[in-house]
């Protein structure tokens, strides 16, 4: 090859494949160099520099410079300082000593090293262009074409490169074929050996959004902000809307003329439903707005753990509900509160059931009557602490307690409080949890000891105890002992799939 095809390729290659030309002429002198030491030896060390005005090159032979004679593992490649210097006096440890030698020809060898080497960089220059390329594009969505299928997944080309829409990212009964226009979520750039990956979704509750800025220009404007969205793929979608312009209603908005804009969206899912929500600071009015198209005739806020009791007429059961739970499931998920439907029945039944455990606490540790115990209960105490802490002011408004009956009252909530606290200290130090139940899931050793203190020593033991009874060993909510019980029991359902 002559040193004017050379420039001609490293110019041809450059443009063609958007490589600077650098690297092309770094690739050549990596070829040459490879062809060079097939020549001369292959432990030897060549280095080979091509000149980027005229194409001519020269190569050299190269020995690193280390301190002493210890040092030289590979002699063909190393010398030491002393030998070093009686070449070139000047030269320093980490240096190079260079012989130039007899150029060889770029003949088909090197053609073909040269060929690897370059496309080994085309390859690496595509790759670092996709990363810059999508890499501030996570969670935004692109449009492509569907390429291919493979085993269930589809390839689409975003033209640039490929990206792949796994089968679990599709929405169900969709199908998809080879041309078909689609968008899709960029939910993920992950490194292969291969090069980068670009995974796609159809499912994720942020393309049902993307897909409303697309379609809803005052949504793309920020003068209507979509909060959250909650999708059963296929099926149904709810999203909460708000308005940043009181002018503005963001519900009509989204829907558009004669249901214009929501159709749209629903088109591009499969026609997925789509309820619109109007979002409410209130809690409550939040949580019936999302449970929309049912009647909600009152709601039960428990703060602490995050769940409503929504109680609902019999005849709107079945809308609250939804078909295999669908509607309170996203109206769950949407605003994040954990939903309990039920009849104005099952809600007095609840009731009374939470009222007379609270009143057999109050029995119990207080040694109280049943007609003193209601009282607390209808005045809406629940716990010791209430009784014991509550200030005495707001007891006496009590009109059946009399300011003795008070002070009595409270002096024995605390004194069962302090026999409450000495005994947990003292059956924490006493009781030793087994090493199932310390090393369960979830499980920390002041929890373990605690229950193993109230004869919970095993997981089987935890697993077979209810909500009501870990509550009541104090310490432990509702929701942490829904969530241990689960925990322990989760062998109980292994061994029946099995």
């Amino acid at each position: 090859m002559q040193h004017n095809e050379i420039l001609l390729m490293a110019d041809a290659v450059s443009r063609e494949k958007g490589i600077e030309k650098e690297e092309i002429f770094k690739a050549l002198e990596a070829a040459l160099a490879t062809a060079t030491r097939k020549k001369d030896g292959e432990d030897v060390d060549i280095r080979v520099s091509i000149y980027r005005d005229t194409g001519a090159y020269d190569s050299f032979r190269r020995w690193e410079v280390v301190e002493s004679e210890e040092e030289v593992e590979f002699p063909e490649r190393q010398m030491t300082l002393q030998q070093a210097q009686e070449i070139q006096p000047e030269i320093q440890v980490g240096e190079f000593i260079e012989k130039p030698l007899e150029p060889v020809e770029f003949g088909r060898i090197a053609a073909q090293a040269a060929k690897q080497v370059i496309m080994q960089k085309v390859r690496e220059a595509e790759r670092a262009r996709v990363v810059e390329e999508f890499s501030d594009r996570e969670g935004e969505m692109v449009t492509g074409v569907v390429k291919r299928l493979e085993r269930g997944d589809v390839i689409v080309d975003l033209g640039s490169t490929e990206a792949i829409l796994r089968k679990s990212q599709m929405i169900p009964r969709e199908g998809l074929r080879p041309g078909d226009r689609i968008r899709a979520l960029l939910v993920e750039i992950s490194s292969l050996a291969r090069g980068p990956q670009l995974s796609l979704s159809r499912v994720d509750p942020q393309f049902l959004i993307e897909l409303f800025k697309l379609e809803v220009p005052e949504v793309s404007e920020g003068l209507i902000e979509i909060r959250s969205a909650a999708r059963d793929p296929g099926s149904r979608a709810k999203i909460t809307v708000h308005s940043r312009d009181p002018k503005i209603d963001p519900v009509g908005a989204c829907v558009g003329i004669r249901g214009a804009r929501v159709q749209s969206v629903s088109n591009e899912i499969a026609g997925e439903r789509v309820d619109i929500i109007k979002w409410s600071p209130d809690n409550a009015q939040y949580i019936i707005n999302a449970l929309s198209p049912a009647e909600v005739l009152s709601i039960l806020v428990d703060e602490d753990l995050e769940t409503m009791d929504v109680i609902v007429d019999e005849t709107q059961l079945s809308k609250a509900i939804g078909r295999g739970g669908q509607n309170v499931r996203l109206a769950s998920d949407l605003t994040g509160w954990q939903l309990n439907i039920m009849s104005p029945e099952q809600a007095n039944e609840k009731q009374a059931e939470e009222n007379e455990g609270i009143m057999k606490l109050f029995s119990g540790k207080l040694d109280l009557d049943e007609d003193v115990a209601m009282i607390l209960v209808q005045e809406g105490f629940t716990t010791l602490e209430e009784v014991a802490y509550v200030p005495k002011a707001e007891m006496l408004e009590i009109e059946e307690f009399d300011e003795g009956l008070v002070d009595e009252l409270r002096s024995r909530a605390r004194d069962a409080l302090l026999v409450s606290a000495i005994a947990t200290e003292e059956g924490i130090a006493s009781s030793e949890p087994a090493q199932d139940l310390l090393e369960m899931e979830g499980m920390d050793e002041h929890t373990a000891h605690l229950l193993a203190s109230n004869s919970i020593v095993t997981m089987e033991d935890l697993a077979e105890q209810s909500i009501d009874e870990l509550t009541e060993i104090g310490g432990i909510d509702e929701k942490r002992a829904a969530e241990l019980i689960m925990t322990a029991r989760k062998p109980w359902f292994e061994n029946e799939d099995a």
